[in-house]
């Protein structure tokens, strides 16, 4: 008995999927590629709203918006970070919040450059996702 088992065994393996045959059953899987991981920066960015920065709390999930006058008058908006996690929400210096709150955002590195030129030329809002 244990002679047919090893012979049995024996065609099955010699039987079995060569390379050129691995279509038939389950395909190879792909390789896996590895994301890199995108480097995170904390930016402190002053959002014009006073009131709303208040209302955020580390964990949050926000869009920061870019808000400027055009040379025309108008007014124009772009998103300038989308899905940024509130890291910290400071306590504000000045009791009258005339001039926005601060809060820190956990952002890619690249975002963190775009946050520090609008906040240069624009108001910043944020609303939460």
């Amino acid at each position: 008995m244990a002679v047919g088992l090893a012979v049995t065994a024996a065609a099955l393996v010699a039987a079995g999927p060569r390379e050129a045959d691995r279509a038939r059953g389950h395909p190879v899987a792909e390789p896996v590629h590895q994301h890199r991981a995108v480097e995170r920066v904390s930016a402190p960015v002053r959002i014009a709203d006073g009131a709303a920065v208040r209302l955020l709390r580390p964990g949050d999930r926000v869009d920061v918006i870019a808000a400027q006058e055009t040379a025309t008058g108008a007014d124009a908006a772009r998103v300038v970070a989308r899905g940024a996690r509130v890291t910290k929400v400071p306590e504000p210096l000045d009791a009258a919040g005339e001039s926005g709150a601060l809060v820190v955002l956990s952002v890619p590195r690249a975002t963190a450059a775009r946050l520090a030129g609008a906040s240069a030329t624009a108001r910043l809002a944020v609303t939460w996702c």
